[in-house]
């Protein structure tokens, strides 16, 4: 089940400015570095501004978050954390901004990087990249063919397009960037009329979520009159559609284009594309053999004959289909190492927390424990859960968790991977932060292996 994990991470996607940089994209980095180091919060707030990657790391393997909490620069910080920089990031010592902060008895900084913005308290868990997703699904209104065709025409509706279940996609100027390189093109009902009477896969996303009011969770506005997204598939025709809106491109996918997408959108994008995926693969009956077609605003397929048992009462087979799979970090008995692999599909020199698909009537527990036993010989007693990642290549669950280790010698399966071994907390921190002597490296941060890696370095982080 290794290959599991390089079917995610083909390629560690490197989005750091100052690789590669110019002397003079190199001296303006040195600036911003200064500035956050020295608290000159004004020019700090002007270079963040599309002229540095905010979360460049200088020559020590510093972020200018971490240089402003080293010398508590309060107003720094919370410039940095306003425009969304990376607070988890760490230095070759396995640190924080937090721990920094802390570390240097810096109260007031250490406050502002503990604290949660109201949207983060009400979410406590850890979420990962695919997993954010905006829109308010609107599960009820999937039934309503009277509101869809309605909804389908309204000029606020906006769709967003794949072709070969790849996305249209704007490149979002350096100057608004975050955390993401690429947001999904929108288009309206104008734009793709044209292609409807072809009867393409169209499918309800959701609705866009109005802002709150005092109380969370009420709405401004009336429920019908929130923009609503669809998606839809225009494979073929997309030459017909893209310029119909200025610099949309198709995005290369999997790698690394999908994982360049700013965070929100790539939520929704793991919902079009993973349904898209389904209606593309699953367009007869599993039942009977029989042609089917897309209902429920695209969340359910419907047998063509009638007398099929398929279409009586709730089946399956009838609704899309989630993968479920667990990626485990596995901790020595010790709790001083952790275990990582790599398989025959990883990129040279990547190494990644074990994974495999669950099987029938399998606890998450016991997955993680057969699967781990399989692949190294190595056999895990407690499974705490960590958190999950939904991943659209084409619909798979990934179930992250903690394993303890009872046993340590390591047996490779060499069916299942080409290496695995104990790495201590100094060198899974050399791993993180591209450090490794031997060229050695982990999946990109928007993998769920990162993650749980990235989760037990701060779990045992010893300042």
């Amino acid at each position: 089940m290794s290959n599991l994990i390089s079917d995610r991470v083909l390629l560690t996607v490197k989005m750091n400015f100052g690789d590669g940089a110019s002397d003079a994209e190199g001296e303006t980095l040195e600036r911003y570095f200064d500035a956050a180091s020295s608290g000159t919060v004004d020019t700090v707030r002007t270079l963040i501004k599309g002229m540095v990657d905010i979360n460049a790391k200088n020559d020590r393997g510093w972020t200018g978050l971490m240089l402003a909490a080293r010398n508590g620069h309060m107003s720094v910080i919370s410039a940095l954390l306003e425009q969304g920089c990376d607070k988890e990031a760490l230095n070759p010592s396995g640190q924080t901004a937090l721990d920094i902060a802390t570390f240097w008895n810096h109260k007031g900084a250490a406050d502002i990087l503990r604290s949660q913005t109201k949207e983060q308290r009400l979410d406590q868990n850890c979420r990962n990249y695919f997993s954010l997703n905006l829109l308010n699904r609107a599960a009820e209104k999937r039934k309503n063919k009277a509101w869809l065709e309605d909804t389908m025409q309204k000029t606020s509706t906006r769709y967003i397009l794949f072709t070969d279940l790849k996305p249209l996609v704007i490149e979002v100027p350096k100057s608004s960037r975050r955390r993401g390189r690429y947001r999904l093109a929108r288009f309206t009902f104008e734009d793709i009329r044209f292609h409807l009477p072809s009867n393409p896969a169209v499918i309800l996303l959701g609705q866009e979520r109005s802002p709150p009011t005092v109380d969370i969770g009420v709405s401004q506005h009336p429920e019908d009159d929130l923009p609503t997204c669809f998606a839809m598939d225009v494979s073929g025709v997309e030459d017909l559609i893209t310029g119909k809106v200025e610099g949309v491109n198709v995005l290369s996918v999997p790698m690394p284009g999908a994982m360049q997408l700013e965070p929100s959108e790539a939520g929704i994008f793991s919902e079009a594309r993973s349904l898209l995926a389904w209606h593309d693969r699953y367009k007869f009956c599993p039942t009977c053999g029989s042609t089917t077609h897309l209902d429920e605003a695209g969340y359910k397929r419907t047998c063509d004959n009638v007398d099929c048992r398929s279409r009586k009462g709730v089946h399956n087979t009838c609704y899309p289909r989630v993968d479920p799979s667990m990626i485990m970090l596995v901790v020595s008995p010790d709790g001083q190492s952790c275990l990582l692999g790599r398989g025959s599909r990883h990129p040279p020199k990547m190494y990644s927390c074990l994974a495999g698909y669950m099987e029938p009537g399998e606890s998450l527990e016991d997955t993680c424990r057969r699967e781990v036993e399989e692949e190294s010989g190595v056999k895990v007693g407690r499974v705490d859960y960590h958190s999950s990642q939904p991943w659209p290549f084409p619909a798979v669950l990934m179930l992250g968790c903690i394993a303890q280790a009872v046993t340590s010698e390591v047996k490779v399966d060499k069916d299942e991977l080409e290496d695995a071994r104990w790495f201590s907390r100094a060198e899974v921190v050399q791993l993180l932060t591209n450090q490794h002597p031997q060229g050695l490296f982990v999946p990109p941060e928007q993998a769920i292996a990162h993650q749980l890696i990235g989760s037990w370095i701060h779990m045992t982080a010893n300042l």
